[in-house]
């Protein structure tokens, strides 16, 4: 079958076998795929958690129909359109969990569907689960202008947050974070983008701040948090090392608290996907919480679809469709 895999001359389309499910494995059909800041450390041979590197068919977000099912798998059918999240997403077919899909709903095209999973599950789980925003608090979204930020804004908004603050860098983003629930929009790379929070939280900081960038900004999230606030590290687009002070921490009394799915077990990945559904599945399916797409490549043109990610000038996610 034909895939975008990483091997000996870098990242290119090539033929590798077709998987087959094993256990609670399903096979599906992808017919669309988003792209993701991940895949693109990938294609220059970077390794996330215990993907990438040389052999590895790259992808991590796709959405399409059920072919073949594990002997174990449960809770769909051959034939059913889902979406869902794991590895090996770029290529005519790949394996998922039967825990790690969501039935795409009949309202949404397979363009439309392969924007969410990643999105759903990294968002409703640092904002609900572990970040614990409750109607009338006050939540910002570091690194707002990404798929997986507005998604952030709206679940926060949704959520009844009394506020909602989100951060870009660039201008012509920023402009449109309130189309995706910000009240206010504010520009990390600007020193008075802390004032400019203070001000909105009559001087006491947020109740809880998702961080997708972390480096310059993480003492500068402190100042920003309110006294007993919750901080949590989604993200470390601008930097995995900068000056933290522990002192200011300390003194506010902010639960910091660092997330990612690499480490995760499969059964705590199923209950996350689980809580989505729960949760905030009517306003999927209501179309409520939802993402722009930026652009669609054909399959063929893929390295012009990464190209364009690395351009950063997109707003919401980039789709490449197969």
């Amino acid at each position: 079958m034909k895939a975008y895999a990483y091997g000996a001359n870098g990242a290119e389309i090539t033929d590798v076998a077709k998987p087959a499910p094993k256990g609670t494995q399903v096979l599906v059909r992808v017919r669309a795929c988003g792209l993701n800041r991940a895949d693109l450390g990938m294609t220059k041979g970077h390794v996330h958690g215990s993907a990438g590197g040389v052999g590895t068919v790259l992808g991590m977000e796709w959405a399409g129909e059920v072919a073949e099912l594990g002997p174990e798998a449960k809770g769909v059918k051959i034939g059913d359109k889902v979406m869902g999240s794991g590895t090996a997403a770029f290529a005519e077919y790949t394996l998922a969990d039967h825990g790690r899909l969501f039935r795409a709903p009949s309202n949404m095209n397979f363009d439309e569907a392969c924007t969410l999973p990643v999105a759903l599950a990294t968002m409703h789980n640092a904002v609900v689960t572990v970040g614990g925003l409750q109607a009338g608090q006050s939540v910002m979204i570091q690194g707002a202008s990404s798929g997986v930020g507005l998604m952030g804004l709206q679940i926060a908004k949704f959520k009844g947050a009394k506020l909602v603050i989100g951060s870009s860098t660039d201008a012509s983003r920023r402009s449109r974070l309130k189309e995706f629930g910000a009240d206010l929009a504010v520009d990390s790379s600007d020193p008075t983008w802390v004032d400019q929070v203070l001000q909105a939280t009559s001087g006491e900081g947020v109740d809880l701040i998702v961080d997708q960038i972390s480096g310059p900004v993480a003492s500068q999230n402190l100042k920003a948090t309110k006294v007993k606030g919750r901080i949590v590290n989604v993200g470390r687009l601008g930097g995995t090392h900068a000056d933290f002070n522990f002192d200011l921490h300390a003194a506010r009394r902010i639960s910091y608290i660092g997330v990612t799915f690499r480490t995760r077990t499969i059964d705590e990945i199923r209950e996350i996907f689980e809580q989505v559904r729960k949760d905030i599945w009517p306003a999927v399916e209501a179309r409520k919480l939802q993402l722009p797409i930026d652009k669609v490549f054909a399959f063929d043109d893929i390295s012009k679809a990464f190209a364009h990610m690395e351009a950063n000038k997109h707003l919401g996610k980039i789709v490449v469709t197969l």
